[in-house]
């Protein structure tokens, strides 16, 4: 394969990972490789970075699909380029560690990286059949087991006097590289063997901004949790703007008569006091049913850090009965126990079933005058009722009497209307957003101004 066509399969890769690459990029990318040394891997990962990676969290995929379009060595050569002090093949799996301890105690990249390919090649390989194999980082590990060299190694560098939680913490570090090496060179030889753009779709996460709300982790939403206060914060900004705009201050009259006094007492010209400062009112009514529990648990997360925020929030959890929940979220609140607090004090089902129109019934009869005309109401909901009422004559009530009325729906587009859903019957009363991920998120608040 040429440079030409590795470059061209490398940039495509990183978009079908959902990394935004422009066509611009990817040609200063090739302009990047005409000033470097070839020859260097890394000047050649770092010429890449700089032209296409935008954020930090683009870069660890980006590291994936660079090793695999750029490996370091093929398996054919790596027997012949070999440096690793023991022979990998002939030495006893005690010997093996004992050399591990060594690189785990302090080593540097390379060689980690080529022990690693050394244990791939011994460990690594596991039959699939007549004439076929598959490559595997489970049983490398198992062979090696690189966590339990901890105590032999704290042992022997404390003698030495240096501090135990220091070395912890350089050995564990040393440890994820060298998995990572392992699980890096079990791409590269699977890549070999079944295709590099087969293994590139399924090697890669997409970028967290990215990750579809109703398929995030806890581990997702643990990393999430560091995007929602800036977006918080823009999102009260955009807010304040469009009242801003949206309202001139008052007449000054003394301005207006001193300026008419130039056109003979005639108040040709205006003039107006600058609209007072001001922070919008939101309220939230948030979807919290099985269906969209991940995205109602983000969407919570954001409603957390919008107190901080606005003037005043208020937050109404349903499912098919409305609750308050904005007690949940009072300042200084621990947004975990506020979480577990929410699912196990707050009355927001009845019989179990989503029910959007009994929901929207039960909050004008309830909490009607939390809508006012210095509201922001924020509707997070699949709009999937389950074929009952949707009560849109209330649902329009409501939104007259907010100054703003926005919807947030985390299914695609394409499944709207589908089923139970009648997002575009709810969408001609409220604006409907379709909001997947946090970057469409963010594309949303960016459009308020």
């Amino acid at each position: 394969m040429s440079l030409i066509d590795r470059h061209i399969g490398f940039v495509h890769a990183l978009r079908e990972a959902g990394l935004p690459v422009s066509l611009a990029e990817g040609l200063d990318a090739a302009r990047a490789l005409q000033v470097i040394d070839l020859a260097e891997r890394e000047s050649l990962r770092a010429a890449y970075a700089a032209t296409l990676v935008k954020k930090p969290a683009y870069r660890p995929g980006f590291d994936v699909l660079f090793d695999l379009w750029f490996p370091p060595s093929t398996t054919g050569l790596y027997g012949q380029r070999s440096q690793t002090p023991i022979n990998p093949e002939e030495a006893t799996v005690e010997e093996l560690r004992d050399y591990l301890a060594d690189l785990l105690d302090g080593s540097t990249d390379p060689e980690l990286r080529e022990f690693a390919r050394a244990m791939v090649e011994r460990f690594g390989r596991q039959p699939a059949g007549p004439g076929r194999q598959n490559w595997f980082s489970y049983s490398v590990m198992r062979a090696l087991s690189p966590e339990t060299l901890m105590a032999r190694l704290l042992q022997n560098v404390l003698r030495g006097g240096l501090e135990e939680k220091t070395t912890r913490q350089r050995v564990n570090d040393n440890i994820k590289r060298f998995e990572d090496a392992v699980a890096a060179d079990v791409r590269r030889r699977i890549a070999e063997d079944a295709g590099i753009e087969r293994i590139a779709r399924s090697a890669v996460r997409p970028p967290l901004d990215q990750i579809d709300f109703l398929r995030v982790t806890k581990a997702d939403l643990a990393r999430l949790r560091r995007e929602v206060y800036p977006l918080a914060r823009r999102l009260a900004a955009r807010l304040t703007i469009k009242h801003k705009h949206g309202k001139r201050g008052r007449l000054d009259f003394r301005r207006t008569m001193r300026a008419s006094l130039q056109s003979g007492g005639v108040p040709l010209t205006t003039h107006f006091k600058p609209p007072r400062p001001h922070k919008p009112e939101l309220v939230v009514l948030c979807d919290t049913s099985d269906s969209v529990s991940t995205f109602a648990h983000f969407t919570l997360l954001l409603t957390y850090a919008l107190r901080e925020q606005f003037t005043k929030v208020r937050a109404f959890g349903f499912v098919d009965t409305i609750d308050e929940i904005t007690r949940f979220f009072v300042p200084g609140a621990d947004v975990v126990d506020a979480m577990t607090r929410l699912a196990n004090e707050a009355n927001m089902v009845r019989f179990g079933r989503t029910n959007y129109g009994h929901a929207f019934e039960e909050f004008t009869e309830k909490y009607g005058e939390a809508i006012g005309p210095k509201t922001s109401l924020l509707i997070l909901g699949d709009a999937r009722s389950n074929y009952q009422p949707p009560a849109l004559d209330t649902l329009k009530r409501l939104t007259a009497g907010a100054r703003h009325a926005y919807w947030l729906n985390p299914e695609p587009r394409q499944q709207w209307d589908t089923g139970d859903s009648i997002a575009t019957d709810y969408g001609t009363v409220v604006p409907m957003t379709e909001c997947r991920n946090v970057a469409q998120l963010t594309a949303f608040i960016e459009e308020l101004a």
